[in-house]
Formats: structure tokens, sequence, C-alpha cells
């Protein structure tokens, strides 16, 4: 039997260490993931979350340039359970960036849980949108990446697209969908699929949308599972997606999807992590 010396050990170990801390930068900057964009379009806005901690060692909050909050009680939406909150509570950080990601924590406090909703200062029409996520588990979780209208009036008149939205209840499965005056669910006509992703919770995986004037396309890894087509009527309550559209990251606590199947307080704190979000366009 061939004997190992120790200093060969190390030296293996070395290089052993060395491939996975270039394959982890690599990974970072986004070069194993630029397969999954579309042909023909190019990057036109990013948040890669690498900021650094501020104020001794406090983490930073999203760049105020680029997001701004919402803020709201239990009830607003959906009869969520949540209060949003503008980045604290207390001492915690409802929506903290350090090591790399973004962390949207849903957090309990006495009898009330906070949370955050963040949205792009940004607006685009048309385009190729994702984000690379790892979403929180538990009963009454409910994480989401999705836009609505820059020039909201009226919902579901105005639109919505879901990117990707998830139920802890429902373990590694992933919805992507879009919402009109004429499809949506309360009338049980949405436009929805899901997609079992046996990680979800516990790894990072790309979710995006590929939306044109033609079609709105849902993507896990790059992997297409869900697609809207443009009935060409030029009526808005089937198609209203010909306006500019901002991004939205939010983590939901309860509510008609979320607690559809009760919630469980243990889940909290949860955290929904968010490595980068992206815009491409042609």
């Amino acid at each position: 039997m061939r004997r190992i010396t120790i200093k060969k050990c190390v030296t293996i170990l070395i290089s052993l260490f060395l491939l996975n801390t270039i394959m982890y930068s690599a990974n970072r900057v986004g070069l194993n993931y630029s397969d999954h964009v579309p042909d023909g379009y190019s990057l036109v806005w990013n948040e890669e979350f690498d900021a650094k901690k501020v104020n001794g060692g406090k983490p930073a909050l999203p760049d105020p340039d680029k997001w701004f909050y919402e803020t709201a009680e239990p009830g607003w939406v959906n009869n969520e359970l949540q209060t949003y909150v503008k980045g604290f509570i207390d001492t915690d950080t409802v929506a903290a960036v350090y090591d790399g990601t973004l962390k949207i924590r849903a957090i309990p406090r006495g009898d009330k849980v906070y949370s955050a909703r963040i949205n792009s200062i940004n607006a685009w029409t048309y385009g190729y949108f994702e984000a690379r996520l790892k979403v929180p588990g538990g009963k009454g979780t409910w994480p989401a990446f999705w836009m609505l209208p820059k020039n909201f009036t009226a919902w579901p008149l105005d639109g919505e697209i879901d990117i990707m939205e998830y139920v802890g209840y429902d373990p590694n499965f992933v919805h992507s969908s879009v919402h009109t005056q004429s499809y949506y669910h309360t009338i049980g006509t949405q436009k929805t699929a899901k997609k079992e992703i046996s990680n979800a919770e516990t790894e990072f995986h790309i979710y995006a949308v590929e939306w044109t004037k033609d079609y709105i396309k849902g993507f896990v890894d790059g992997v297409e599972y869900f697609r809207f087509d443009n009935d060409g009527t030029g009526n808005k309550h089937t198609w209203p997606f010909d306006a500019p559209f901002y991004l939205k990251l939010n983590l939901a606590w309860g509510g008609d999807w979320g607690a559809a199947q009760g919630i469980d307080e243990s889940a909290l704190p949860a955290t929904y992590e968010i490595d980068y979000v992206r815009v491409y366009q042609k």
C-alpha cells in the first residue's frame, strides 16, 4: 500500500482549499450564472449586496439610492400578520446587508412579528429580471420576489408579475404567476405554475422572468416552467404588461396563502436571503 507523507497531505488540502475559494469567488461575481440570461440581453441595472458593515460593525441597510421601504400594519394586504418597518425594530435589523447577501428577517416581538418589504426605485418595461435567492421554511413564511407597475392605480387591473413566491407549508415548491383583471386567484382564473426544487430552503437558486411585448416566461436555474402569452387583443384586462414595473422583495408572515395550513411560531425568526438582483434588457 502506497503511503502519503504528511507534507503531501498538507499540499493536497491547501490545493483543495484554494480551488474552493476560486470557485466561490467566481460564483459571487456571477461567472457561473450568466448562461441563464437569454441571448441578446445586456445588464442595465444590478444590486450585488456587497456593502460592508458600518458604524462600528453594524450591518448596512439596503442602498437608499436603489431601494425604498413600504411600511404597514397587520392586515394591510392578504390578511398578513406581519408589521412592515423601515429597516429596524428595537436594535435588530429586518433588512440587513452583510457577508455578501441581503437578509430580510421576520422577527417576533411580543405579540407582533416585524419584517421588511423593499422596492426598487427604478422601473422598466420589458426585460429579463433575475435574483439568486434562498428561502426560509416553516408554516407561515411567505417570501416573494415580484413586480408591480410604477403608476399603480388598482389591483389587479394594472397587473402583477410574480417571479418567485414560496409558502413554507408546501416545502420545496416555488411558484411563478401573473395577475390581471381577467386572470387572478380570487375568481379562480389565475395564470400560474409551480416547480419542485428539492433544496430551496438550504441552497441558493436563480429565479427569473423574461418579459417581452409577446409573453412572460418564468424560470428556475435557467429552466422555463411558466409561460403567459399576450393575446394580442389590446385589452388591458388580459394584458396590462406594457408599462414600467418595479421590483419588490418581501418576507410576509401568515396571510391568506402563507397561513392556509396554519402557522408554526417555532419557524421564527425566519430569514430570506438575497445574493443579488439583476436586470437585463435588449
